[in-house]
């Protein structure tokens, strides 16, 4: 019994994540061991003969610049990569190394021995490829690397201070820290003393800080070399085979269309005959809503999607997956959660009859009485002139900066690869003029479903639009003409946590019910999860579930960071999404035919 405990601690021990958290804490631990000359051993007689005299304040700030290396390698550690495995493994060695030459001083040393020898256990456990050649991360390295160092080396002479000339200040101690990183000599000054003249000290100083400034020129080396092959986004052949399937099979899923963003990777089943369309957010490969393809072959298609994201380290997960999809990807091993519903209309049963339709019948009857009247077109039937005014008007009604949204929203609009959306136009028109006032757009949905990708209306300019309902309006002019145009059924908004909403409201609720309602409620006040929900229940839809698939419960945070950062929650500046490569949700994006 305790061998099999004790073998289970150690196969726990050996995983990619122990192995980060310990590589941390030995990173940790050899960087402030650096700062605290008060351990600092004295070194045998021996070593003192075989290095020479600078070598100590060297291996100090090495071993300082080699513990932030681990603390920062960690995290790729914990994604099972080889090549962090390969770095910490050496510079783990060299930690120990640099230690027997700063002196013997006992706990460092066998913190780093005791890592050395895990790490070597546990190298089956890293076999993740590294990620492709990343524009940020050089730019990370080059801007920020610098700054550590200069960092790290004015903490040191602000440490080891014993010999600097009277009145030195620290803000050239700064300056001395900065330029010794490229083997200049800075403001600092040092005295002689008993022992040594004052060109001991200044070499052991500029030998010290330019060990930093080696540290990262070898970093952004490394960091260059990386290899410039992954995933790519989709081809032309990759997107005509997935828009075959959605042809075939797309009526399965309404969020379907949108594995066609430009934003997405896709890798299909060994078969061909299903897919799944993803994201790289981060570490995590986002993948929204169902496979694609035929149902049965799914698992392939999950499998190979798996596969992938544990060669490259990635944590899979998926937002927005079906109750068919979801069962599909816990079979697969994953855990799933309910994250809320999605509303339905069906066009052979919405009315505007009733008293549950009260508020939507009035609210159109408002807009009606202001001269406010919407349309319905296939986005084919529009002119490239009624394309390019409506595509100039989802941009400034535009509510920030960004096209948000990912598994619901396409992220262009008007384009006419995408002539089978639908698109709803509200006009008010007066005595003297006629404006547009609000804007639908929804994806294709199989041969008979329509699902909301865009939703925009005025912001009351020059007085038009000002009217509460317009939205109300266009959503009941589509079920209106949707016969017309061969639809049965149309996607709303995905409405988050909906059944805490509901349940919570009704009579006899528990207090923890009650509790996390009130929890969202607040919540609300920043992200709208109460309005998204109201805003669809007026209509009175059918409620489907729809659910988030994960790994583990630990991996939570880290894939609701990459959510927000995928729906456009988070977002970078417009400058860095530029400067780095990467397609910034602006006007260019939206307006490209």
């Amino acid at each position: 019994m305790a061998t099999t405990g004790l073998k289970r601690f150690w196969d726990g021990v050996r995983t990619p994540v122990w192995v980060s958290r310990i590589v941390f804490f030995v990173g940790l631990a050899n960087l402030l061991s650096a700062y605290f000359p008060i351990e600092v051993g004295h070194r045998v007689r021996w070593i003192e003969q075989m290095v020479p005299d600078a070598f100590p304040a060297a291996a100090t700030t090495g071993s300082a610049a080699l513990g932030l290396l681990l603390m920062v390698l960690s995290r790729a550690i914990r994604r099972g990569k080889f090549r962090a495995w390969l770095v910490v493994t050496i510079s783990t060695v060299l930690t120990i190394a640099l230690h027997f030459f700063r002196g013997v001083r006992g706990t460092p040393e066998l913190l780093c021995i005791l890592l050395l020898i895990l790490l070597l256990a546990a190298r089956p456990n890293f076999q993740a490829r590294p990620d492709r050649r990343s524009v940020r991360r050089f730019l990370t390295v080059v801007v920020l690397g610098p700054i550590v160092a200069t960092g790290m080396g004015w903490l040191w002479l602000q440490v080891f201070d014993g010999q600097q000339a009277h009145g030195t200040t620290s803000w050239e101690r700064l300056q001395h820290a900065f330029v010794g990183l490229a083997g200049f000599t800075g403001p600092v000054n040092y005295v002689a003393s008993n022992r040594h003249p004052a060109s001991y000290y200044a070499d052991h100083a500029a030998v010290a800080l330019v060990v930093l400034g080696a540290a990262v020129l070898i970093a952004a080396i490394l960091t260059a070399m990386e290899p410039a092959d992954g995933p790519t986004f989709m081809s032309a052949d990759d997107s005509e085979r997935v828009r075959a399937m959605l042809d075939k099979y797309g009526s399965n899923d309404s969020l379907g269309y949108f594995a066609t963003r430009d934003d997405r990777h896709v890798i299909f089943s060994p078969s061909g005959q299903s897919a799944i369309s993803y994201r790289v957010v981060g570490a995590v490969s986002f993948a929204a809503g169902d496979p694609l393809g035929v149902p049965a072959d799914w698992p392939e298609a999950i499998n190979a999607w798996l596969a992938e994201a544990k060669t490259y380290g990635w944590t899979p997960a998926n937002l927005g997956a079906s109750e068919r999809g979801a069962a599909a990807f816990h079979k697969a091993g994953l855990d799933v959660l309910e994250l809320g519903d999605e509303a339905i209309l069906h066009t052979d049963d919405f009315s505007l009859e009733g008293r549950s339709m009260r508020g939507v019948r009035q609210a159109v009857a408002r807009v009606n009485r202001a001269g406010i009247t919407a349309e319905c077109h296939r986005l084919a039937d529009l002119t490239p002139e009624q394309r390019r005014a409506l595509r100039q008007k989802a941009v400034e009604w535009r509510e920030g900066p960004v096209e948000r949204g990912f598994s619901m929203a396409l992220g262009r609009f008007g384009q006419m690869r995408d002539s089978q959306s639908v698109v709803v136009v509200a006009t008010q028109t007066t005595e003297n003029s006629q404006e547009q006032v609000g804007l639908l757009s929804l994806a294709p949905w199989g041969k008979d479903g329509a699902s909301l990708d865009l939703m925009r209306r005025t912001r009351g300019a020059a007085g038009f639009g000002t009217e509460n309902g317009i939205v109300e309006l266009m959503v009941t002019q589509l079920m209106a003409d949707a016969p017309t145009l061969g639809i049965k059924h149309v996607s709303l908004n995905f409405a988050v946590f909906r059944s805490a909403f509901e349940r919570g409201e009704r009579l006899g609720a528990g207090p923890s019910t009650r509790l996390w309602r009130g929890v969202l409620m607040q919540a609300s006040k920043f992200a709208q999860i109460e309005s998204l929900y109201r805003s669809n229940a007026k209509y009175q839809p059918e409620w489907l579930p729809r659910f988030i698939v994960y790994p583990s419960v630990s991996d939570i945070p880290k894939i609701a960071t990459a959510a927000l950062r995928a729906e456009a929650f988070l977002v970078a500046p417009n400058w860095y999404l530029r400067l780095t490569g990467q397609a910034p949700s602006d006007i260019d994006t939206i307006e490209r035919d």
